[in-house]
């Protein structure tokens, strides 16, 4: 029984002594015992309850001999499972190329406090962002979870350690700087130097692409994947994205989130550039023209490696810095906060699952607007 009388020690104002253990299983499997002494049945319950919680704390499966190699084969199998394909591949490259060379060997029952803190130190003194770093970090973390939740380890100790942090504390500041974008200007002039060298229908599937970036905002994989039949008036539907491998077939996914689909309506501009190349489609295709072809590229999505050739040439040939395929985006984020269109609808246009998620990232693009508040105050007589 787990609730004994202890014979050996006197009762102490007539109530007995009472010997409290239970039995549990450490995290290496080894058996072990928790123990109490106190006084009285009903205190010896009370205490019998706690340690029980105590127990089921305690008890844990015993550390598996996986490697963390096997393991990443087990956990990649299961990601791909669950994200999507471009997700997928980004958080299996990480592990690939910053984890694996450390821990490749190393069995899980092996690894320590200390092993995670070295790993930390010499991935800090890699030349790469902090944003990367921490990328990296949330990727170990996400396996480790993993492994914790198959019950291959007692808890992810890494997690303990916490992410990379930025010793220079200006991480919102590098951000900012990283964010590149095109004003509205400096789109005419990328754009118009683009369509002066188009001649073949690739060349404007390529000048419709960058046509759709800059004025709906959409990610180049919601890009890639749109179809006529997509538009209804002025209405883009984005139901879909597609995810480009190195190997084999694209893969067409659902948006990046539940909020990703979403219905935009276009401008007169888009709608005018969206016009002419269908009526090209269907002159090109003839009688195999159909509203399931892509709207860039027809029955096969345009090559990201030469997207983005295409960008470099024309910022080039436009006298302009270049800027990124994903920066094109945040140019459509950049020309709305300047004209004050109210941050929900930005966030609604981006696909973005929470208002929060627009400010984090785009707040600095907002004009400031203390002059305006200052002068409401102003306003205001106490005379």
């Amino acid at each position: 029984m787990p609730i004994t009388i202890d014979n050996r020690i006197k009762k102490k104002n007539g109530v007995s002594r009472y010997r409290v253990r239970i039995n549990y299983t450490d995290t290496n499997g080894k058996q072990n015992q928790i123990e109490r002494l106190v006084w009285g049945k009903a205190e010896a319950e009370i205490v019998e309850r706690q340690l029980e919680l105590e127990y089921k704390d305690k008890k844990q499966v015993k550390t598996s001999k996986m490697t963390v190699a096997e393991l990443f084969v087990k956990y990649s199998e299961y990601h791909a499972s669950e994200t999507r394909q471009t997700s997928h591949d980004t958080a299996m490259k990480r592990l690939k190329q910053w984890v694996l060379p450390y821990f490749e060997d190393k069995r899980l029952d092996k690894l320590t406090q200390s092993d995670f803190a070295d790993w930390k130190v010499n991935v800090s003194k890699a030349d790469l962002s902090i944003v990367s770093k921490k990328n990296i970090y949330c990727a170990f973390v996400a396996m480790l979870n993993y492994a914790v939740k198959m019950e291959l380890i007692p808890k992810n100790n890494l997690s303990v350690l916490g992410n990379f942090k930025d010793s220079s504390s200006v991480l919102d500041m590098n951000k900012q700087e990283e964010m590149k974008y095109y004003t509205a200007e400096q789109f005419e002039k990328f754009i118009s130097t683009m369509k002066a060298d188009c001649k073949t229908i690739e060349d404007w599937d390529f000048y419709v692409f960058f046509c759709i970036a800059f004025f709906t905002g959409a990610r180049k994989g919601e890009i890639h994947a749109l179809k006529w039949s997509d538009i209804e008036g002025n209405i883009m539907h984005i139901r879909r994205s597609i995810a480009q491998k190195l190997k084999g077939d694209d893969v067409e996914t659902a948006p990046k989130n539940k909020s990703s689909i979403r219905d935009l309506q276009l401008p007169v501009p888009l709608m005018k550039v969206l016009d002419e190349h269908k009526q090209r489609q269907i002159e090109y295709a003839g009688e195999h023209f159909s509203e399931d072809l892509r709207i860039c590229g027809c029955t096969r999505p345009l090559r990201d490696t030469t997207v983005d050739k295409r960008n470099r040439k024309y910022a080039e040939k436009a006298g302009l810095p270049r800027i990124r395929i994903h920066d094109f985006r945040h140019s459509h984020v950049s020309l709305l906060a300047n004209e004050g269109i109210n941050i929900q609808e930005v966030a609604r246009r981006m696909g973005h699952s929470t208002v929060q998620e627009t400010w984090n990232r785009y707040s600095h693009l907002y004009p400031r607007e203390e002059e305006r508040a200052v002068n409401v105050l102003n306003s205001i007589s106490v005379d």
